[in-house]
Protein backbone atom coordinates (compact mmCIF):
# COMPACT_ATOMS: atom_id res chain seq x y z
CA UNK A 1 0.00 0.00 0.00
CA UNK A 2 2.84 2.40 0.86
CA UNK A 3 4.50 1.75 -2.50
CA UNK A 4 1.27 2.43 -4.38
CA UNK A 5 0.75 5.66 -2.43
CA UNK A 6 4.30 6.74 -3.22
CA UNK A 7 3.88 6.06 -6.92
CA UNK A 8 0.68 8.10 -6.91
CA UNK A 9 2.41 11.01 -5.15
CA UNK A 10 5.24 11.00 -7.67
CA UNK A 11 2.84 10.92 -10.60
CA UNK A 12 0.59 13.64 -9.22
CA UNK A 13 3.46 15.94 -8.28
CA UNK A 14 5.46 15.54 -11.50
CA UNK A 15 2.79 15.94 -14.15
CA UNK A 16 3.87 19.42 -15.17
CA UNK A 17 0.28 20.66 -15.14
CA UNK A 18 -0.32 24.42 -15.06
CA UNK A 19 -2.80 23.75 -12.25
CA UNK A 20 -0.11 22.19 -10.08
CA UNK A 21 -0.68 23.16 -6.44
CA UNK A 22 2.69 22.89 -4.68
CA UNK A 23 1.42 23.25 -1.11
CA UNK A 24 -1.31 20.70 -1.74
CA UNK A 25 1.26 18.23 -3.08
CA UNK A 26 3.53 18.80 -0.09
CA UNK A 27 0.66 18.28 2.33
CA UNK A 28 -0.31 15.01 0.62
CA UNK A 29 3.29 13.80 0.85
CA UNK A 30 3.50 14.77 4.52
CA UNK A 31 0.20 13.14 5.44
CA UNK A 32 1.17 9.91 3.63
CA UNK A 33 3.98 9.53 6.23
CA UNK A 34 6.18 7.60 3.82
CA UNK A 35 9.16 9.95 3.67
CA UNK A 36 11.57 10.03 0.77
CA UNK A 37 12.44 6.42 1.59
CA UNK A 38 8.89 5.54 0.51
CA UNK A 39 9.28 7.52 -2.70
CA UNK A 40 12.59 5.82 -3.40
CA UNK A 41 11.18 2.35 -2.70
CA UNK A 42 8.33 2.94 -5.15
CA UNK A 43 10.76 2.45 -8.03
CA UNK A 44 9.70 5.68 -9.74
CA UNK A 45 12.34 7.12 -12.06
CA UNK A 46 11.33 10.75 -11.43
CA UNK A 47 11.03 12.88 -8.32
CA UNK A 48 8.10 15.14 -7.38
CA UNK A 49 8.27 18.73 -8.56
CA UNK A 50 8.59 20.15 -5.03
CA UNK A 51 11.94 18.37 -4.58
CA UNK A 52 13.45 20.03 -7.64
CA UNK A 53 15.89 22.81 -6.84
CA UNK A 54 16.63 25.81 -9.07
CA UNK A 55 19.53 25.38 -11.44
CA UNK A 56 21.43 28.11 -9.60
CA UNK A 57 21.64 25.76 -6.59
CA UNK A 58 22.74 22.76 -8.66
CA UNK A 59 25.18 24.20 -11.18
CA UNK A 60 28.23 23.60 -8.96
CA UNK A 61 27.44 20.10 -7.69
CA UNK A 62 30.17 18.30 -9.63
CA UNK A 63 33.38 20.36 -9.60
CA UNK A 64 34.49 19.86 -6.00
CA UNK A 65 37.73 18.77 -4.45
CA UNK A 66 37.89 16.07 -1.81
CA UNK A 67 38.91 16.81 1.75
CA UNK A 68 41.92 14.54 1.28
CA UNK A 69 43.28 16.72 -1.51
CA UNK A 70 42.31 20.00 0.12
CA UNK A 71 43.61 19.22 3.59
CA UNK A 72 40.64 19.59 5.92
CA UNK A 73 42.13 19.40 9.42
CA UNK A 74 42.28 16.00 11.10
CA UNK A 75 43.06 16.38 14.80
CA UNK A 76 44.32 13.61 17.05
CA UNK A 77 42.85 13.88 20.56
CA UNK A 78 44.84 11.02 22.07
CA UNK A 79 47.19 13.40 23.95
CA UNK A 80 44.49 15.77 25.13
CA UNK A 81 45.26 15.09 28.79
CA UNK A 82 49.02 15.42 28.31
CA UNK A 83 49.92 18.88 29.65
CA UNK A 84 52.89 19.08 27.30
CA UNK A 85 50.84 18.18 24.19
CA UNK A 86 47.57 19.94 24.98
CA UNK A 87 48.67 23.44 23.83
CA UNK A 88 49.43 21.99 20.39
CA UNK A 89 45.96 20.46 20.15
CA UNK A 90 44.38 23.71 21.34
CA UNK A 91 46.18 25.60 18.57
CA UNK A 92 45.16 23.03 15.95
CA UNK A 93 41.51 23.22 16.96
CA UNK A 94 41.61 27.03 17.12
CA UNK A 95 43.12 27.28 13.63
CA UNK A 96 40.61 24.79 12.22
CA UNK A 97 37.62 26.55 13.81
CA UNK A 98 38.82 29.90 12.51
CA UNK A 99 39.81 29.01 8.96
CA UNK A 100 37.67 25.97 8.11
CA UNK A 101 34.82 25.92 10.62
CA UNK A 102 35.03 22.12 10.29
CA UNK A 103 37.51 19.50 11.42
CA UNK A 104 37.69 15.76 11.93
CA UNK A 105 38.81 14.14 15.18
CA UNK A 106 40.47 10.78 15.71
CA UNK A 107 41.33 8.93 18.94
CA UNK A 108 38.32 10.62 20.50
CA UNK A 109 37.62 7.80 22.94
CA UNK A 110 34.39 6.43 21.45
CA UNK A 111 34.75 2.67 20.83
CA UNK A 112 34.43 1.50 17.24
CA UNK A 113 31.68 -0.87 18.33
CA UNK A 114 29.59 2.10 19.52
CA UNK A 115 30.15 4.01 16.28
CA UNK A 116 29.14 1.00 14.20
CA UNK A 117 26.11 0.10 16.28
CA UNK A 118 24.85 3.70 16.29
CA UNK A 119 24.90 3.93 12.50
CA UNK A 120 23.37 0.48 12.15
CA UNK A 121 20.57 1.40 14.56
CA UNK A 122 19.73 4.56 12.58
CA UNK A 123 19.70 2.54 9.37
CA UNK A 124 17.54 -0.17 10.94
CA UNK A 125 14.96 2.36 12.07
CA UNK A 126 14.62 3.94 8.63
CA UNK A 127 14.32 0.52 7.03
CA UNK A 128 11.49 -0.63 9.28
CA UNK A 129 8.22 -1.56 7.55
CA UNK A 130 6.29 1.59 6.78
CA UNK A 131 3.35 0.68 8.99
CA UNK A 132 5.71 0.40 11.98
CA UNK A 133 7.82 3.47 11.25
CA UNK A 134 4.86 5.74 10.49
CA UNK A 135 3.69 5.53 14.12
CA UNK A 136 6.55 7.88 14.97
CA UNK A 137 5.91 10.27 12.09
CA UNK A 138 5.07 13.75 13.29
CA UNK A 139 5.98 17.31 12.42
CA UNK A 140 7.35 18.18 15.85
CA UNK A 141 10.48 20.28 16.09
CA UNK A 142 10.67 21.08 19.80
CA UNK A 143 10.87 18.31 22.39
CA UNK A 144 10.38 14.57 22.39
CA UNK A 145 10.99 12.00 19.67
CA UNK A 146 9.84 12.34 16.08
CA UNK A 147 10.44 10.83 12.65
CA UNK A 148 9.74 12.93 9.58
CA UNK A 149 11.10 14.21 6.27
CA UNK A 150 12.56 17.73 5.99
CA UNK A 151 12.12 19.75 9.17
CA UNK A 152 11.48 22.82 6.99
CA UNK A 153 9.19 21.08 4.48
CA UNK A 154 6.51 23.78 4.63
CA UNK A 155 8.97 26.67 4.89
CA UNK A 156 11.58 25.89 2.25
CA UNK A 157 11.44 26.86 -1.41
CA UNK A 158 12.41 23.29 -2.39
CA UNK A 159 12.40 20.08 -0.35
CA UNK A 160 15.53 17.95 0.06
CA UNK A 161 15.93 14.19 -0.39
CA UNK A 162 16.31 12.97 3.20
CA UNK A 163 14.38 11.62 6.19
CA UNK A 164 15.38 11.75 9.83
CA UNK A 165 14.51 10.68 13.34
CA UNK A 166 15.23 13.15 16.13
CA UNK A 167 15.30 12.95 19.91
CA UNK A 168 15.84 15.79 22.36
CA UNK A 169 18.38 14.38 24.80
CA UNK A 170 18.55 17.32 27.22
CA UNK A 171 18.02 19.52 29.21
CA UNK A 172 14.76 17.65 29.88
CA UNK A 173 15.91 14.03 30.36
CA UNK A 174 14.87 11.82 27.48
CA UNK A 175 12.20 9.24 28.25
CA UNK A 176 13.98 6.22 26.77
CA UNK A 177 10.68 4.41 26.24
CA UNK A 178 9.71 7.06 23.69
CA UNK A 179 12.50 5.88 21.40
CA UNK A 180 11.75 3.09 18.92
CA UNK A 181 12.99 -0.20 20.32
CA UNK A 182 15.07 -0.88 17.21
CA UNK A 183 17.43 2.00 18.07
CA UNK A 184 16.73 2.69 21.75
CA UNK A 185 19.78 1.32 23.51
CA UNK A 186 22.11 2.56 20.77
CA UNK A 187 20.86 6.16 20.90
CA UNK A 188 21.12 6.17 24.70
CA UNK A 189 24.68 4.81 24.53
CA UNK A 190 25.63 7.28 21.82
CA UNK A 191 24.32 10.16 23.94
CA UNK A 192 26.68 9.24 26.76
CA UNK A 193 29.72 9.02 24.51
CA UNK A 194 29.07 12.03 22.29
CA UNK A 195 28.40 14.24 25.32
CA UNK A 196 31.95 13.52 26.43
CA UNK A 197 33.38 14.30 23.00
CA UNK A 198 31.41 17.53 22.74
CA UNK A 199 32.46 18.72 26.17
CA UNK A 200 36.13 17.89 25.48
CA UNK A 201 36.07 19.78 22.18
CA UNK A 202 34.37 22.76 23.80
CA UNK A 203 37.03 22.87 26.51
CA UNK A 204 39.68 23.14 23.82
CA UNK A 205 37.68 25.73 21.87
CA UNK A 206 37.34 27.78 25.06
CA UNK A 207 41.08 27.61 25.71
CA UNK A 208 41.68 28.66 22.11
CA UNK A 209 39.95 31.96 22.92
CA UNK A 210 42.16 32.49 25.96
CA UNK A 211 39.38 31.49 28.37
CA UNK A 212 39.36 28.90 31.13
CA UNK A 213 38.71 25.44 29.76
CA UNK A 214 35.52 25.16 31.81
CA UNK A 215 34.07 28.47 30.62
CA UNK A 216 31.78 27.03 27.94
CA UNK A 217 30.42 24.43 30.34
CA UNK A 218 29.82 27.17 32.93
CA UNK A 219 27.87 29.07 30.27
CA UNK A 220 25.77 25.90 29.60
CA UNK A 221 26.94 25.48 25.99
CA UNK A 222 26.77 21.64 26.15
CA UNK A 223 23.46 21.55 27.99
CA UNK A 224 20.98 21.30 25.12
CA UNK A 225 21.59 18.29 22.93
CA UNK A 226 19.50 17.23 19.96
CA UNK A 227 20.11 13.84 18.34
CA UNK A 228 19.28 13.46 14.65
CA UNK A 229 19.59 10.18 12.75
CA UNK A 230 19.53 11.08 9.06
CA UNK A 231 18.87 8.78 6.13
CA UNK A 232 19.55 9.64 2.48
CA UNK A 233 18.14 6.88 0.24
CA UNK A 234 18.78 6.43 -3.46
CA UNK A 235 17.46 9.33 -5.53
CA UNK A 236 16.53 8.57 -9.16
CA UNK A 237 17.26 12.17 -10.26
CA UNK A 238 20.10 13.16 -7.96
CA UNK A 239 21.14 15.95 -10.32
CA UNK A 240 17.83 17.77 -9.80
CA UNK A 241 17.73 18.02 -6.01
CA UNK A 242 19.87 18.09 -2.88
CA UNK A 243 20.11 15.72 0.07
CA UNK A 244 20.25 18.72 2.39
CA UNK A 245 20.08 22.38 1.40
CA UNK A 246 23.13 24.57 1.86
CA UNK A 247 23.11 26.07 5.38
CA UNK A 248 25.04 26.84 8.52
CA UNK A 249 24.09 25.29 11.87
CA UNK A 250 22.45 27.76 14.26
CA UNK A 251 23.84 26.46 17.56
CA UNK A 252 27.21 26.18 19.29
CA UNK A 253 28.86 22.97 18.05
CA UNK A 254 27.77 19.97 15.98
CA UNK A 255 29.28 16.47 16.17
CA UNK A 256 28.59 14.22 13.17
CA UNK A 257 29.14 10.50 12.68
CA UNK A 258 28.72 9.50 8.99
CA UNK A 259 28.78 6.13 7.30
CA UNK A 260 31.07 5.57 4.32
CA UNK A 261 28.76 6.96 1.62
CA UNK A 262 29.96 10.35 0.40
CA UNK A 263 27.75 13.41 0.20
CA UNK A 264 28.77 16.07 2.74
CA UNK A 265 30.35 19.15 1.19
CA UNK A 266 31.60 22.34 2.85
CA UNK A 267 32.37 25.71 1.31
CA UNK A 268 36.00 26.75 1.70
CA UNK A 269 37.83 29.54 -0.12
CA UNK A 270 34.88 29.96 -2.47
CA UNK A 271 34.62 26.35 -3.59
CA UNK A 272 32.82 23.23 -2.43
CA UNK A 273 35.02 20.63 -0.75
CA UNK A 274 33.74 17.09 -0.29
CA UNK A 275 34.56 15.54 3.07
CA UNK A 276 35.89 12.05 2.60
CA UNK A 277 34.14 9.82 5.16
CA UNK A 278 36.73 7.74 7.00
CA UNK A 279 35.67 5.00 9.45
CA UNK A 280 36.35 5.95 13.06
CA UNK A 281 36.47 9.71 12.51
CA UNK A 282 33.96 12.18 13.89
CA UNK A 283 33.29 15.49 12.17
CA UNK A 284 32.95 18.63 14.29
CA UNK A 285 31.73 22.00 13.08
CA UNK A 286 31.19 25.48 14.45
CA UNK A 287 27.65 26.87 14.65
CA UNK A 288 26.43 30.44 14.15
CA UNK A 289 26.07 31.01 17.89
CA UNK A 290 29.70 30.13 18.53
CA UNK A 291 30.79 32.53 15.79
CA UNK A 292 28.82 35.28 17.50
CA UNK A 293 29.90 34.62 21.10
CA UNK A 294 33.54 34.30 19.98
CA UNK A 295 33.21 37.76 18.40
CA UNK A 296 34.14 36.32 15.02
CA UNK A 297 37.22 34.41 16.14
CA UNK A 298 35.57 31.17 15.09
CA UNK A 299 33.54 30.80 11.92
CA UNK A 300 30.43 28.82 11.04
CA UNK A 301 30.69 27.48 7.51
CA UNK A 302 28.15 26.78 4.82
CA UNK A 303 27.65 23.10 4.12
CA UNK A 304 25.25 20.83 2.21
CA UNK A 305 24.62 17.20 1.34
CA UNK A 306 24.25 16.21 -2.29
CA UNK A 307 21.42 13.86 -3.22
CA UNK A 308 22.42 10.22 -3.05
CA UNK A 309 22.79 8.59 -6.47
CA UNK A 310 24.11 5.38 -4.88
CA UNK A 311 21.97 2.34 -4.11
CA UNK A 312 23.65 2.23 -0.69
CA UNK A 313 21.95 4.72 1.66
CA UNK A 314 23.91 7.52 3.29
CA UNK A 315 23.37 7.38 7.06
CA UNK A 316 24.54 9.78 9.74
CA UNK A 317 24.14 10.30 13.48
CA UNK A 318 24.35 13.94 14.55
CA UNK A 319 24.23 15.73 17.88
CA UNK A 320 23.66 19.48 17.96
CA UNK A 321 24.90 21.27 21.10
CA UNK A 322 23.33 24.54 22.18
CA UNK A 323 23.28 26.79 25.23
CA UNK A 324 20.60 26.41 27.88
CA UNK A 325 21.01 29.35 30.25
CA UNK A 326 20.52 32.68 28.53
CA UNK A 327 21.59 35.91 30.19
CA UNK A 328 19.17 38.04 32.17
CA UNK A 329 16.49 39.29 29.83
CA UNK A 330 17.05 36.34 27.49
CA UNK A 331 19.79 38.12 25.54
CA UNK A 332 23.13 36.96 24.25
CA UNK A 333 26.03 38.31 22.21
CA UNK A 334 29.83 38.34 22.07
CA UNK A 335 31.37 37.30 25.37
CA UNK A 336 32.51 40.41 27.30
CA UNK A 337 35.94 38.83 27.85
CA UNK A 338 36.47 38.85 24.08
CA UNK A 339 35.53 42.49 23.51
CA UNK A 340 38.04 45.31 23.96
CA UNK A 341 39.02 48.71 22.56
CA UNK A 342 41.41 46.91 20.24
CA UNK A 343 38.76 44.40 19.21
CA UNK A 344 35.31 45.95 19.59
CA UNK A 345 32.15 43.88 19.33
CA UNK A 346 31.29 43.09 15.73
CA UNK A 347 27.84 41.72 16.66
CA UNK A 348 25.09 43.27 18.75
CA UNK A 349 23.23 41.40 21.47
CA UNK A 350 20.15 39.49 20.36
CA UNK A 351 17.21 37.93 22.20
CA UNK A 352 16.26 34.30 22.62
CA UNK A 353 13.02 35.06 20.79
CA UNK A 354 14.99 36.56 17.90
CA UNK A 355 17.21 33.48 17.74
CA UNK A 356 14.28 31.05 17.68
CA UNK A 357 12.11 33.01 15.26
CA UNK A 358 15.03 33.40 12.87
CA UNK A 359 15.39 29.62 12.62
CA UNK A 360 11.80 28.42 12.81
CA UNK A 361 10.21 31.01 10.50
CA UNK A 362 11.96 29.98 7.29
CA UNK A 363 13.84 27.24 5.51
CA UNK A 364 17.46 26.34 6.19
CA UNK A 365 19.88 29.06 5.16
CA UNK A 366 23.36 30.36 5.85
CA UNK A 367 24.35 32.87 8.52
CA UNK A 368 21.08 34.80 8.40
CA UNK A 369 21.20 35.60 12.13
CA UNK A 370 24.93 36.42 11.97
CA UNK A 371 24.30 38.84 9.12
CA UNK A 372 21.25 40.33 10.82
CA UNK A 373 23.04 41.27 14.03
CA UNK A 374 26.40 42.29 12.53
CA UNK A 375 27.38 45.80 13.50
CA UNK A 376 28.12 47.87 10.41
CA UNK A 377 30.58 50.68 11.10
Amino acid sequence: MATAAAASLVADASNGSTTYDRMKAIKEFDEAKIGVKGLSDSGADTIPEYFRHPQSSLSDLKPVRTSTAKGIPVIDLSSLNDLAQRPKIVQQVKDAAKTWGFFQVVNHGVPTSVLDSTLEAVKNFHELPQEVKSKYYKRQELGGVAYTSNNDLYRSSAASWHDYIQAWLSPVPLNEEDLPEVCRKEVVAWNGHVKGVGEAVMEVLSEGLGLDKGKFKELSFPDIRLFVGSYYPYCPQSDLTLGLTSHTDPGVVTVLLPNEVKGLQIRHDGEWVEIEPVPGRLIVNVGDLLQIVSNGEYSSVEHRVVANGSKEPRVSAIVFFNLYRWREGDVYGPLPELVSAERPAIYRDFTKEEFNSNFYSKGLDSKSLVDKIKIVN
